[in-house]
C-alpha cells in the first residue's frame, strides 16, 4: 500500500476512534512537513534559536492541526496543516521580542522613510530629510534611532571570548562588580595567612574558645559549659584573644612599613587606630582560618 494510502486509511481511522495511539501515529507522519515549512520561512539561524527550537515551536502547530483537521471538506492535510506551523513559529518568535508593536511599527516606518526619500532624491538621505519625511522633529527621529537599537541577549548566548577561537557564555565575560579585585584577593589572603600564624601564638584556651565560637558556632553559654567556666568569664577571655590578635596583626604592619618620618609615624598611629573597630569584622571574616590551623581540638 502507498504511503497517501496509509496516511489515508489513519485519518479514516482517527476521525472514527479518536484514539490516542492512531493521533500520535499521525504526528509522527507528518513531522517531516514540520521541517519543510520551518525551512521555507527563511528565518536566518542565530545564537538565540537553532533550527531545533523552531521545529518545537512547529510541532506544536502540527498537533493542533492534526486534533482540528476535518476530512470531510476535502482539503489535503498539508495545505491545512502549513499555516498553523507557520503561524506557531511566527507567534513564538513575537513572543520573544520584547519590543511592543508600536516601536516595530515606528521601525518599519523608518524603513520606508529612508527608501522612499533615498529613491526619490538618488543619494543617501539625510536626517532631516527622513525626519520630514515621517512629519516628526530631529531629536524624535534620532530617539526611534535610539530605541531601535537597543538588543536583549541571553545570559547563555556564545560569544566569542576574543582570547581564542572557543565560544564562551556571555556571563562568563561579564564584570562582577560585587566581586573582590586582585589587589582585594590578594590582601585578603595576606590578612588570613597573618590571622592564622597569629591564632597559633594563642594559649590553648583561647585558641579553643574561637575556635568554639567562630567555627562551631556555639554561643557563650554553650562555650561556657564546654570550658567549665562562667558567660563572663567566656566573654572577658574572648575579648582578651582578640586584643592578642590586634596587637600581633599591628606588630606585623608596623614592621612592614617602617616609618622614615616623624610625621609618617603619626599618620601610621592614626591608621593602626582607625583600624582597631575594623578588626573584629575581619576576624569574622576569616573563620575558615580555624579550619586550617594547625593545632586541633576535640571537644568531648
Amino acid at each position: 500500500m502507498s504511503a497517501a494510502g496509509v496516511r489515508s486509511d489513519l485519518w479514516a481511522e482517527f476521525i472514527e476512534t479518536r484514539e490516542q495511539k492512531i493521533r500520535e501515529e499521525l504526528i509522527t507522519e507528518y513531522a517531516s512537513l514540520v521541517r519543510f515549512v520551518v525551512g521555507r520561512l527563511g528565518i536566518p539561524p542565530t545564537s538565540l534559536l537553532e533550527i531545533d527550537d523552531l521545529v518545537s515551536y512547529g510541532m506544536i502547530g502540527l498537533i493542533n492541526a492534526v486534533d482540528r483537521f476535518d476530512l470531510a471538506r476535502g482539503v489535503p492535510f498539508e495545505a491545512f496543516a502549513t499555516p498553523r506551523i507557520r503561524g506557531a513559529v511566527i507567534d513564538h518568535l513575537r513572543s520573544l521580542n520584547w519590543q511592543p508593536r508600536s516601536a516595530v511599527s515606528r521601525i518599519r516606518q523608518v524603513e520606508a522613510a529612508l527608501a522612499s526619500v533615498e529613491q526619490r532624491m538618488g543619494r543617501p538621505a539625510k536626517e532631516e530629510e527622513v525626519a520630514s519625511e515621517l512629519g516628526v522633529s530631529i531629536e524624535r527621529y534620532r530617539q526611534t534611532l535610539l530605541d531601535s537599537s537597543t538588543t536583549v541577549l541571553s545570559l547563555d548566548v556564545p560569544v566569542s571570548s576574543f582570547h581564542d577561537d572557543e565560544m564562551s557564555p556571555l556571563k562568563d565575560l561579564l564584570e562582577d562588580e560585587d566581586a573582590p579585585g586582585p589587589a582585594e584577593e590578594a590582601e585578603r589572603q595576606e590578612m588570613a595567612l597573618a590571622l592564622s600564624g597569629a591564632i597559633d601564638q594563642l594559649p590553648e584556651r583561647e585558641q579553643l574558645l574561637l575556635a568554639l565560637y567562630y567555627q562551631e558556632e556555639l554561643t557563650m553559654k554553650e562555650i561556657s559549659k564546654v570550658m567549665s567556666v562562667s558567660e563572663s568569664r567566656v566573654c572577658q577571655l574572648h575579648m582578651q584573644a582578640i586584643m592578642r590578635l590586634r596587637g600581633v596583626l599591628h606588630a606585623q604592619r608596623s614592621e612592614e612599613h617602617t616609618p622614615i618620618r616623624k610625621n609618617t609615624t603619626r599618620r601610621a598611629k592614626q591608621n593602626f587606630g582607625a583600624q582597631d573597630t575594623s578588626s573584629a569584622s575581619q576576624i569574622e571574616e576569616t573563620k575558615g582560618v580555624f579550619a586550617g590551623s594547625k593545632r586541633k581540638h576535640q571537644v568531648s
